[in-house]
């Protein structure tokens, strides 16, 4: 046998022991091994390095549960809230928390996420306003400020922010910083310096010196996270860029969706960043109950924050969007900038629009990968099947994750419609249930819509011939895109 023909039944006989180690050893879903063997198959060896940084599951055993950082209260008003619901005693705040009871059940029992009835509660559809309101607030802080961000870049954008936060640093507030280590891998120590020397805290989140190498690059921290003195916080979409205040003149318009929550809700949005704080320094896990004051406001939005991600075998955002679309009754809809559905979602989905439910959804026309784009066309085309209608938002570039249901409830936070969102990234959203912050939210859908245009299936028929391969292969690829 010649030495090239040896390498080649060598190479051969490693791609089946890497096939078979993932069918046997590695319990994915069916359809996400499926998009494994095809990759190993087409890239033998090299599919396996993919496979190496890119397919293997987090180790759950080393993360401490989130709930574990709450204080004594609050677990004392977790087991009250639990066994009310439990009980059929528990007191809704609104008609609509009581027409919704299951979905609140189900986030208190598998994702301890309190539902909390006083919140005041505001939509920031703008980058400008939204930074510009988050400037305002660590300006006004007291005692801590906690940050937190996927992308957090230097910019000027950046740089501002940052300096607000060095300011409020040398007087004396605590500040604590995390950003994600490949998320934001233009993001340099030096640069962050000035806030350290001048007492603030900052880490990253699952870091590595090889970057690109690092064993634990797949699963990322997606959360967009500001609380402020325990009692203000922002969720959402935006990140910390010029290009999300629609300053990059080369991605243009940028559309997406913030929250800003003032109310007893920030309690468990503190607790999601104390944990990731504990799990970005590997230290033991302390907490001060000055991260959760008492106060009041006097507003009654009910909300839950709810999160999601690889430490846990209870994908909470999925299973909640889920069973929003299956309990809407009028219509559903969705923006989202990756639409690359699993199985189950995709099934909920085409059951809403069968049953005569309006459900429409909204991607960007302009995407920044083009298997996602791909994905996106070939499942809003099995949309379309069902009676849906999908739209392609063509002002600039749409971010925003919201979904809303029937002028009742709505979700806003970081967690897309993929796979990724789903189980592999830690992601966190809040759910409200007030008809008023609803409208506003369905609202902010029909103003988009003129900035969109409407795939009919006629259309969707026209495509040409490299979309519908392209479609094709991005479908097979969807369980690990």
């Amino acid at each position: 046998m010649t030495l090239l023909g040896f390498l080649m039944v060598t190479v051969y006989l490693l791609n089946i022991l890497f096939a078979l180690m993932l069918i046997f050893i590695s319990r994915k879903s069916a359809s996400s091994t499926w998009a494994w063997l095809f990759v190993l198959f087409f890239l033998p060896v090299i599919g396996f390095i993919f496979y190496l940084l890119l397919g293997r599951n987090l180790q759950k055993k080393h993360f401490v549960r989130w709930h574990a950082v709450q204080q004594e209260e609050s677990i004392e008003a977790f087991q009250d809230q639990h066994t009310a619901l439990a009980e059929g005693t528990y007191e809704f705040p609104n008609e609509i928390t009581k027409r919704h009871q299951g979905l609140i059940k189900m986030n208190v029992d598998y994702n301890h996420a309190l539902l909390s009835s006083k919140n005041d509660v505001a939509i920031l559809a703008e980058g400008k306003e939204k930074f510009r309101s988050v400037i305002e607030d660590i300006e006004n802080a007291k005692q801590t400020i906690h940050i937190q961000y996927y992308i957090y870049k230097m910019d000027e954008v950046g740089k501002s922010i940052f300096n607000a936060l060095v300011k409020k640093a040398k007087e004396g507030i605590e500040v604590k910083m995390i950003y994600d280590d490949l998320g934001s891998r233009t993001l340099r120590k030096k640069d962050l310096k000035k806030l350290m020397d001048a007492g603030g805290q900052v880490e990253a989140f699952f870091s590595s010196y090889l970057k690109l190498f690092n064993p634990r690059i797949n699963f990322r921290n997606h959360r967009k996270l500001i609380i402020i003195d325990g009692r203000i916080g922002y969720i959402g979409g935006f990140n910390v860029g010029k290009e999300y205040a629609c300053l990059d003149d080369e991605i243009g318009y940028w559309r997406d969706t913030h929250l800003r929550i003032e109310g007893n809700s920030v309690y468990n949005m503190q607790a999601h960043f104390l944990f990731d704080w504990h799990q970005a320094r590997n230290e033991e896990l302390k907490v001060e109950q000055r991260y959760f004051p008492s106060f009041t406001v006097d507003a009654d939005t009910p909300v839950q924050i709810v999160s999601s991600g690889p430490d846990t075998d209870f994908e909470s955002i999925k299973n909640t969007y889920i069973r929003m679309i299956l309990s809407a009754k009028k219509y559903v809809y969705i923006q989202t900038p990756y639409y690359v559905p699993d199985e189950a979602f995709l099934h909920a989905i085409q059951i809403a629009a069968s049953s005569g439910v309006d459900v429409r959804i909204m991607t960007p026309e302009k995407t920044d990968h083009p298997f996602v784009y791909g994905a996106n066309s070939a499942y809003g085309g099995d949309l379309l099947e069902s009676g849906g209608r999908v739209y392609r938002y063509k002002k600039g570039f749409l971010h925003a994750k919201m979904l809303v249901i029937d002028d009742e409830l709505a979700t806003i936070g970081t967690a897309n419609i993929d796979v990724r969102s789903f189980s592999l990234n830690f992601e966190i959203n809040a759910i409200l249930y007030d008809e008023r912050f609803a409208i506003k939210c369905r609202e902010l859908f029909e103003a988009d819509i003129k900035d969109s245009f409407e795939l009919t299936k006629e259309l969707f028929e026209k495509r040409k011939t490299w979309t519908r391969v392209r479609e094709s292969v991005s479908r097979l690829l969807s369980p690990i895109l």
